[in-house]
């Protein structure tokens, strides 16, 4: 990360400064706490006969995220906005996405199983030299860390596949050049494979299910409601003139 970015984090919980003194602090609560708006947690706990926990909330828009035709329909506002989020209607249809969202999490027990493995003799240091060093085969589907130690199979479009402009699976090595990968990393490396594999797949389960999603939409208040900080709830229109592009049920963006 350099010093000139500019990064946004939400997290999904907050904590409690205990390093804080304060002439009130002792009544502040001991516990984790949500970073969700209440008031969106009140309408979707109408909406679906009971509260969705904070982890189904972010498996959720995790998903809706990786809707390709939400990316391709929104790219445009995506890239000057915070995204704003439709949630369904129905229930059903959102434990389902939430639980499709729920394979990206390396803890995730679908991944228990990997799909690649790690196979070869030597040291497990990742190689610097550009001809026996980190490479990728497409025809046998291995990944080479060195001259002789690799992961397989890895499909291409795995290895292609691309988040923020990265190449996962390459960066992901790249960034431990030099380094001797421990049990941990090598467990870690063959989770991120399977679950892009997985995520080859749920993409297009996702967008079959996604249309529904907007012609479901859980309403909102009047100007919208910020599920925290950075991401938005879709609600009923803000604005009847605003300009097309989000759906008429967005409102504006969070602030």
């Amino acid at each position: 990360m350099a010093a000139y970015d500019i990064n946004y984090y939400f997290p999904l919980y907050l904590y409690p400064d205990t390093d804080r003194a304060g002439l009130f602090t002792h009544h502040e609560t001991s516990e984790r706490r949500p970073n969700l708006n209440p008031k969106v947690m009140t309408t979707l706990t109408r909406a679906y006969g009971g509260q969705p926990s904070p982890e189904e909330i972010f498996h959720y828009v995790y998903s809706v995220l990786y809707a390709p035709a939400y990316l391709e329909k929104y790219a445009e506002f995506l890239r000057m906005d915070f995204p704003r989020i439709p949630f369904a209607a129905d229930a059903a249809l959102f434990n389902e996405l939430a639980e499709l969202g729920a394979l990206h999490l390396l803890t995730s027990p679908a991944l228990d199983s990997p799909s690649c493995r790690f196979k070869g003799q030597g040291d497990g240091r990742i190689a610097k030299d550009k001809k026996v060093g980190l490479r990728f085969e497409p025809e046998k589907q291995r990944v080479y860390i060195n001259a002789t130690q690799y992961f397989a199979p890895v499909p291409e479009a795995v290895w292609s596949y691309q988040v923020g402009g990265y190449q996962v699976c390459e960066k992901w090595l790249k960034d431990r050049i030099g380094r001797r990968l421990a049990l941990d990393d090598i467990r870690t490396y063959c989770r991120i494979v399977t679950a892009l594999g997985g995520t080859l797949v749920i993409q297009t389960e996702i967008d079959a299910l996604y249309q529904a999603v907007e012609n479901t939409v859980v309403e909102m208040s009047a100007t919208g409601e910020s599920i925290n900080r950075g991401v938005r709830a879709m609600g009923v229109p803000s604005d009847p003139g605003e300009k097309e592009g989000w759906p008429s049920s967005c409102p504006r963006p969070c602030t």
